[in-house]
């Protein structure tokens, strides 16, 4: 049988670290843990469960942090755990068939990942495949019978284990400022890191942290080897960046580029936004409509669905009210309280998809 290393990175994690190793006994023949800092109990909990516990100087790199546990590992397979995150009883099982059926060739293992947060997370759906488990020492074989090479695409399984992601507390904070130094240092900023960047501004950045972000998103723009998709990515952030800034030759710049391609909903929230600002509700109801239901999301998902509608019956209620100010009917002012009414009711049961 397939012999696994459960390889986990720690900091402060008292509270929940117990459930995640317990969640995992059956399946692990050794538990490799790396503590960055803790301050708490965290390694006292993880003696329950084993002794190669290990201390990590942090260095602002999980990405070392992960590495640093790797090279612990002894076994066949090393699947990688956050404290956060459990596997229930149905997917202990489905682990263990995995781990004696699991084909040599194999080189990753990729499980259904359920975010079971509802908001401040990097995630557009409630379910997305992640890989987890992987092959520690790798085999690398000839391929063609002919100008024969070393086969260097991984084997990649798709499993149908899923992994329950227990998140504790708003991490926003700490990764959007661990986003900013590693652009501001230097390091390459990958496709990875510039989309997760965008979705956690959009998802639990505060005006602030949008303001900050704006030389990264700007350089994105400048640069001739980002891809049309980073570009996009990078004007729904700038859109945010200049309105708060109040910086309009921009702001209406960068939200008329979009239009002449294909618009995207965050655009259409921002300049939704715009003219609600400028009491300006009958043209800020138009832009907030067209997110909802005439566009499709680049970054933040809840740009096409919810929020749009939400901001729609806003505008509806201030123009009822605008009405009523004014003398109006009983029945014309009753029509947008109706309309404010029926979109609430449709933001209300909006919800992230299952998957994307």
């Amino acid at each position: 049988m397939n012999t696994i290393s459960v390889c986990m990175i720690v900091k402060n994690e008292q509270d929940i670290l117990f459930n995640c190793m317990n969640s995992l006994v059956k399946i692990a023949d050794e538990f490799i843990v790396v503590d960055t800092g803790s301050t708490d109990d965290t390694k006292r909990v993880a003696a329950h469960f084993t002794d190669k516990i290990y201390d990590f100087k942090w260095v602002n790199d999980f990405s070392a942090a992960r590495n640093f546990a790797f090279s612990k590992a002894s076994c066949d397979y090393i699947y990688t755990a956050d404290a956060d995150e459990v596997l229930d009883e149905l997917n202990q099982n489905r682990f263990l068939q995995l781990k004696q059926m699991l084909l040599p060739e194999i080189d990753i293992v990729q499980m259904k990942y359920l975010n079971m947060m509802q908001t401040n997370t990097a995630y557009n759906s409630r379910l997305e495949y992640r890989p987890k488990l992987f092959k520690r020492l790798r085999t690398f074989t000839w391929v063609d019978p002919i100008h024969e090479t070393v086969m260097l695409e991984p084997v990649i399984y798709d499993s149908d284990i899923e992994i329950r992601h227990m998140a504790v507390g708003d991490h926003s904070g700490r990764d959007l400022e661990l986003l900013r130094t590693t652009f501001m240092s230097g390091k390459p900023f990958s496709k990875k890191l510039h989309s997760m960047y965008a979705k956690e501004l959009f998802m639990a950045g505060r005006p602030m942290d949008f303001l900050n972000a704006q030389p990264v998103f700007e350089e994105t723009i400048a640069e001739a080897t980002r891809s049309e998709h980073e570009k996009k990515e990078a004007a729904c952030v700038l859109a945010r960046c200049y309105r708060l800034s109040n910086d309009l030759n921009n702001f209406f710049k960068i939200c008329l580029r979009d239009m002449v391609t294909s618009p995207c909903a965050e655009i259409c929230v921002e300049l939704g936004e715009y003219f609600f600002a400028q009491n300006d509700y009958d043209e800020a109801a138009i832009w907030f409509q067209n997110a909802a239901y005439e566009t499709e999301s680049e970054v933040y998902i809840r740009s096409s669905g919810d929020l749009p509608r939400r901001r729609m019956a806003d505008c509806y209620m201030q123009l009822a009210g605008n009405l009523e100010r004014k003398g109006a009917t009983r029945e014309e002012i009753g029509r947008y309280v109706a309309e404010a009414e029926k979109l609430s009711n449709e933001a209300d049961i909006w919800e992230l998809p299952e998957s994307l």
